[in-house]
């Protein structure tokens, strides 16, 4: 008797999750909750709290899941990059860089505010959670995100870039939150963590990402176009760019999140067709490769187009497939968490109050109003990027008590973003749609 294993388990749900989301991807789109809530709620019932088919417990998985995590972020992150096709000139920009920043500071600062007064913290751990819940997921949020490279919106772009970006700003501060309890070297005066964990970090990740994706995006096109080789394995130039940029990025001591993001923004950005002349036709055909349909294009004038179209695509489906993974993870881990009664009165403080102020003063100075600004500071969706956050501190070997917790915060604000979040979502953003519609035409028909 072939025996039941929490592997196998593990398989079939994920199959079955599959098959049922792409079956009934249609319907689901019309209802007012997401595909996070459905996973969540599969996860629920399939753990301790439900049928009790699988169990998860943090401290013993604590490595595995930090690294999971990790990879989906990743993911995510330069999926995010490849997403925003608007010059790095454009005044467009402003709006997710101060989101990341501005924004930013303004969250970690309230939330420390809260640990210190409200929840009885020190100031390295009320820091380290701030650094925890502050950034908005990459993963969970692609209802919110931009849906084509051609989309030009304000509130999704803004939303997408903040979720690419916020995910590698809020590192120093958890650095900061490491430091002050203990387990990180901050320097005399705290000069290591300024000039290593701040200026070198950020500004080394970023240029050594966005370096390495031109280069390798720039050598595949000169090869295809120029040569007609390295065809084919487009899902490759995704997964070794990746690895390639995050190792890259460790090695130098700079941050990795920040490294893959920009990477996605330069691979992006050699789809000029201008900048390569492809290779003439062979004049014998006997020395013509039999190149398919596929192949042809990949070498014709539309090579960085099709390229970035073939990548992408990869990214998302592969993105998908992990978040189906961790948020059941998260359903079955909930269970044993040990969730203190502060979370009720914490979480809508987050998302109610901390979240509108930040995006509010994050956003002087730009052009986004009214609804798009009350959108974006609704839509602080929080997911895996704080999970990762969460095991990273644990597996620093933090304090027991105070990991136990900060678990206990981070998965009340993560469960209560899915549902929240989930529940509003289609609503609000096919509302926002609407209206966005109308006023097109009210201005087309008052130009004619």
């Amino acid at each position: 008797m072939i025996e039941t294993t929490p592997f196998i388990l593990g398989c079939i749900i994920i199959g079955l999750l599959l098959i049922a989301m792409t079956l009934g991807r249609s319907f689901i789109s019309r209802l007012p909750l997401s595909a996070a809530m459905l996973y969540l709620g599969v996860g629920v019932a399939i753990g301790p709290l439900g049928l009790g088919l699988l169990r998860l417990d943090v401290q013993e998985n604590k490595v595995l899941l930090e690294r999971v995590t990790e990879i989906a972020v990743l993911i995510s992150l330069f999926t995010s990059g490849m997403k925003l096709a608007l010059p790095l000139r454009n005044r467009r920009w402003r709006i997710p860089v101060q989101l990341a920043t501005l924004s930013m500071v303004v969250t970690v600062a309230a939330i420390t505010a809260l640990g210190v007064y409200g929840l009885g913290l020190s100031l390295g751990a009320a820091i380290l959670l701030g650094a925890i819940l502050a950034p908005t997921d990459p993963v969970l949020a692609s209802d919110v995100q931009v849906a084509n490279t051609d989309d030009r919106d304000r509130l999704r772009f803004g939303l997408t870039g903040e979720g690419g970006l916020n995910d590698g700003t809020a590192f120093p501060f958890a650095m900061l939150g490491l430091g002050l309890l203990g387990v990180h070297e901050l320097g005399a005066g705290g000069w290591r963590w300024w000039t290593i964990d701040v200026l070198w970090a950020i500004t080394g990740g970023l240029a050594l990402g966005y370096l390495l994706g031109t280069l390798v995006g720039r050598a595949i096109i000169y090869l295809r176009m120029r040569h007609r080789e390295a065809l084919g394995s487009d899902e490759f130039i995704a997964l070794g760019l990746i690895a390639l940029t995050y190792g890259m990025a460790l090695l130098s001591h700079t941050y990795g999140f920040l490294a893959v993001f920009a990477a996605g923004l330069a691979l992006r950005r050699i789809d000029d067709a201008k900048a390569f002349q492809p290779a003439p036709p062979p004049q014998d055909a006997g020395d013509a490769k039999n190149l398919s349909a596929d192949d042809e294009a990949a070498t014709g004038a539309e090579a960085p187009v099709n390229m970035m179209n073939a990548v992408q695509r990869f990214n998302s489906q592969l993105e998908s497939f992990i978040e189906v993974g961790i948020v059941l993870a998260v359903g079955v881990l909930l269970a044993t968490v040990d969730f203190y009664r502060d979370v009720l009165w914490f979480v809508p403080v987050l998302f109610l109050v901390i979240r509108p102020l930040a995006v509010y003063l994050g956003l002087l100075g730009t052009h986004v109003r009214g609804a798009q600004r009350n959108l974006m500071g609704w839509f602080g969706i929080r997911g895996v990027g704080s999970l990762y956050y969460l095991l990273y501190a644990i597996n620093h070997d933090i304090d027991p008590a105070l990991a136990e917790r900060l678990l206990s915060i981070t998965s009340a604000v993560v469960v209560a973003s899915v549902i929240a979040h989930g529940i509003s979502v289609t609503p609000l953003m096919n509302h926002y749609e609407a209206r966005k519609e109308a006023k097109q035409k009210l201005r087309q028909g008052a130009a004619s």
